[in-house]
């Protein structure tokens, strides 16, 4: 399994590309989608990288279109960055919006407008989403009807994961369907594991231990669990 893992590894790095010609604007390519699909890095941030988690689940996405089809969907991603999964996802035909913080928002909104124009079923929409925080005046429940969040690497040394579980259990409904790829790090991934999985069936789709990156699906638990949840959804992270 893990040379099999290594493989896939390989087969998703391979998807990398940088320009032969030095630019005014220095950009990454990647091939995903029978598309070139060029992004632009603020080095200045964590959010505007790609990371390989980031690699990991469009890879999953254009590969499982079967079991995962895109096509019409609604598609919301949480942490959007520089924007890659949520062009894929876009490619492959999901009515998407991509979040992140306000800092983030001009280079997210650059790369998906750069890569989606003319090219995409549906044109994608940017908004801010700062987890937590005015979620019922942004992303009323009434209106959420995502049948899936798409996270990259939204899990990692910052004070807000109570905040993201919040969020997560927010724009879901019972349907929905949250495709995550996480890069352990820390102790904190795994703390936070344990507490979604207090409030969501979490499945371990793949994992590639030559990363530290492993992919889930989940989706709410029954409300009558979901509530025992809630019960300690209070406790906040050490």
């Amino acid at each position: 399994i893990d040379d099999d893992s290594k493989k896939v590894v390989a087969e998703i790095m391979a998807r990398c590309f940088v320009p032969s010609l030095i630019t005014t604007t220095s950009w990454e390519g990647f091939h995903f989608v029978g598309h070139e699909i060029r992004i632009t890095e603020a080095m200045d941030s964590y959010g505007a990288v790609v990371w390989p988690s980031a690699l990991v689940l469009c890879y999953f996405l254009e590969t499982n279109v079967k079991h995962y089809n895109m096509v019409d969907k609604n598609v919301i991603e949480i942490g959007a960055g520089t924007g890659l999964v949520s062009i894929v996802a876009s490619l492959l035909g999901a009515h998407v919006t991509a979040t992140d913080l306000p800092e983030l928002l001009g280079n997210l909104q650059y790369n998906i407008s750069r890569n989606t124009k003319m090219k995409c079923k549906h044109l994608p929409q940017v908004k801010e989403l700062s987890w937590g925080v005015a979620l019922d005046e942004n992303f009323p429940r009434s209106s959420n009807n995502f049948d899936y969040i798409l996270a990259a690497d939204v899990v990692y040394a910052h004070p807000f994961l109570e905040e993201l579980l919040i969020t997560f259990d927010h724009l879901c409904k019972e349907t929905t369907v949250i495709l995550w790829v996480m890069k352990f790090r820390l102790e904190k991934e795994n703390k936070f594991v344990d507490r979604f999985k207090e409030l969501f069936d979490l499945e371990e789709i793949s994992s590639f231990p030559s990363l530290n990156i492993k992919l889930y699906k989940a989706v709410k638990k029954s409300r009558r669990s979901a509530r025992k949840g809630k019960v300690v959804s209070r406790r906040v992270f050490l």
